[in-house]
């Protein structure tokens, strides 16, 4: 009878966590949308049009994901301490506050302060983002709403990177002040839709709601499946987000020529490919371990690294090396799309429910320390001319990629690896109902 009941009131919650999922999704394409303007041409706004170099493009690269050393540690437990949303609220105005800024500085040393607001608000955000999620879906659901979030961000910065490739002119400063300009809306509009959404009590497992151990960063470090998982994270980071918006942009443009529209229409095609094979791959995942579905993403895009070899090679043959570079991104999003259903809901599994937001922020920390490495190393290697030795290292780091996934399942349960019987995972399911009742 208390199941039934359960059952009862688990889908009346449900239902109610409609409206705020739907917020919180809406918002990510928002912000998402304003991102895919400006984010694939900040190192031609910073090299081209405000004439300083590739070497103040890697700089104001590295500020804004080094800005997540300065915030993550203490986002974590203001999530934890005051709910996600005060701190999305305050990452989403500091992030408007910096991308205005950025589109309006003209020097070096202004390009870096805003750099680091902007880089500050948008690494805030992310952690806030995810437990809002978690906390808006159940453990049956929450692949999926990861997946979705994931597809609607690639489809809003697709639509935006096409848009923005069309208007965007090397000759005319002003029209990358308004792409800045117009990012910085949608930062408020993250913060008018989903910053005020009320958020539902996390569904989580009664294991997890243990109130005993450590707390904060020193949680997360006693986890060991945690930190291999982050370790695994960090390299996937280094390896394609990492080079995606930084490292391959300045191997297309500088290397292979290609020109900003062009570049445009490739990360169009990423975002298209993420938008068709999403749902279809939360399918394929669900019925196989998280860590296959890392595994198989390094191996796609392994192929991604031999199609940008292929578009050095013939740089000289343009309409064959733009093939390559547009295969490029479509390859990165095939991997994207296995890792989308896997790592937010496994750190999840992982984080106990007084420590979700600090998992989280921990685990966004890990990604802008690796997307602040990574466009340090790609973008200086590339242009220093050696990118055939920028492609090998690329290409080694994914294979690492693969051996790291095989070596993380096994200090991984059944249920976080997405390894269980089904009879395992409904009794899981029904132990959720009925801590909810």
């Amino acid at each position: 009878m208390c199941t039934v009941i359960g059952t009862v009131k688990q889908q009346r919650r449900q239902r109610g966590a409609g409206g705020p999922l739907r917020r919180v999704q809406i918002g990510n394409a928002l912000s998402a949308f304003g991102g895919g303007f400006t984010m694939p041409y900040m190192f031609v706004y910073v090299d081209q049009v405000r004439g300083l170099g590739s070497l103040a493009a890697g700089m104001v690269f590295t500020v804004f994901a080094l800005a997540a050393l300065a915030v993550l540690p203490i986002t974590g437990r203001g999530i934890d301490r005051y709910g996600p949303r005060p701190v999305l609220l305050a990452g989403a105005g500091v992030a408007a506050v910096g991308a205005f800024a950025f589109g309006h500085a003209t020097g070096t040393p202004a390009l870096l302060v805003s750099s680091f607001l902007f880089g500050a608000g948008v690494t805030t955000c992310q952690p806030a983002l995810a437990t809002m999620i978690v906390r808006s879906s159940t453990a049956a659901t929450r692949s999926h709403a990861f997946a979705l979030q994931f597809t609607l961000v690639n489809l809003g910065m697709g639509i935006g990177a096409l848009v923005g490739g069309q208007i965007v002119n090397v000759d005319d400063p002003a029209s990358l002040t308004r792409l800045f300009t117009i990012e910085a809306a949608t930062f408020l509009g993250l913060a008018l839709i989903t910053g005020t959404t009320r958020m539902p009590r996390a569904q989580l497992s009664a294991v997890q709601e243990n109130k005993g151990g450590p707390t904060g960063l020193r949680a997360l470090l006693a986890d060991k499946a945690m930190v291999r998982l982050s370790i695994l994270a960090g390299l996937i980071f280094f390896t394609c987000y990492g080079q995606f918006e930084s490292g391959v942009a300045a191997f297309a443009t500088d290397t292979v020529g290609t020109a900003p529209s062009t570049l445009g229409l490739a990360i169009g095609a990423n975002a298209l490919t993420i938008v068709i094979l999403q749902m279809f791959m939360v399918r394929i995942t669900a019925r196989r371990r998280r860590t296959t579905a890392m595994a198989a993403a390094a191996v796609v895009w392994l192929g991604a690294w031999a199609m940008a070899l292929v578009a050095g090679l013939i740089r000289t043959e343009t309409m064959a090396a733009t093939v390559a570079v547009v295969s490029v991104y479509a390859l990165f999003g095939v991997g994207e799309s296995l890792l989308a259903p896997t790592m937010g809901p496994m750190v999840a599994d992982l984080a106990p429910s007084r420590l979700l937001g600090t998992y989280n922020a921990g685990y966004a920390l890990v990604k802008q320390i690796a997307v602040a490495v990574g466009p340090a190393v790609g973008v200086l290697m590339v242009g220093s001319g050696t990118w055939p030795l920028y492609l090998a290292a690329m290409a080694g780091s994914t294979l690492l990629i693969v051996w790291l996934a095989l070596r993380l399942r096994t200090h991984l349960t059944p249920e976080q690896d997405n390894a269980a019987p089904a009879v395992v995972r409904t009794a899981v399911e029904v132990r959720e109902l009925q801590t909810a009742a």
